[in-house]
């Protein structure tokens, strides 16, 4: 969806929904916002948020991974002599999540955690009803259990990422998401939507529209 970070969802820009989030969170004691698009440095300065300088080229294309991003925009905030202890990341197509799940997710980052990431229980289990092929062609599910799983409540539970809500210590950023401990706060498929189509923008629509009684 070209410029959906900026398209207007019930009012205001799709950006301006995770801003406010960000600052009503008391434990999150500044916000910034990283792009190298003028009319979204401007609406989000305009909602609240610092935005230092533009992203570099070649952390905006569309396979630019999060972590190298994420840490480019720390160095900014940290040249400007503030001190960086714990960053949490929320992704703007995401505006389902509440307070408390951010709340929730900085809770989890503990001196034992070195990250905090989100989903929602998986409707597909690899250990149930998820397949692969093998080399010899066949398939089989993808992860193995030493009893047959023969329904999805014999099956451990498995979560899909949601991209919502992602925590670091400063410490531990460059770990990525899997090089250290990491902790999972489980939220509803109702506040998990990842917004990457219209048919996802309509959806987070109808769901913001009953939530705030406007519908």
């Amino acid at each position: 969806m070209p410029r959906k970070n900026v398209l207007p969802l019930l009012g205001k820009p799709l950006i301006v929904w995770t801003i406010e989030q960000a600052l009503a969170v008391p434990s999150i004691d500044a916000t910034f916002v990283s792009t190298d698009d003028e009319e979204i440095a401007a609406v989000a300065e305009a909602a609240g948020a610092r935005v230092l300088g533009r992203r570099p080229a070649h952390l905006a294309t569309a396979e630019a991974p999060k972590i190298p991003v994420i840490q480019h925009l720390v160095e900014q905030v940290e040249s400007t002599g503030l001190l960086v202890d714990r960053i949490v990341d929320l992704d703007p197509t995401s505006p389902l999540r509440t307070v408390s799940d951010i709340e929730a997710c900085i809770g989890l980052l503990t001196s034992e955690v070195d990250t905090v990431i989100t989903g929602f229980p998986s409707d597909k289990n690899p250990y149930f009803n998820m397949v692969e092929e093998q080399p010899d062609g066949n398939y089989r599910v993808v992860k193995q259990t030493a009893a047959i799983v023969t329904s999805r409540q014999q099956a451990p539970a498995v979560y899909s990422m949601n991209a919502s809500i992602y925590v670091w210590h400063r410490r531990t950023l460059g770990l990525g998401l899997w090089g250290g401990r990491v902790r999972l706060h489980p939220m509803p498929r109702d506040r998990s939507i990842d917004i990457d189509s219209r048919l996802d923008f309509r959806l987070v629509e109808l769901i913001l529209q009953e939530r705030l009684g406007s519908g």
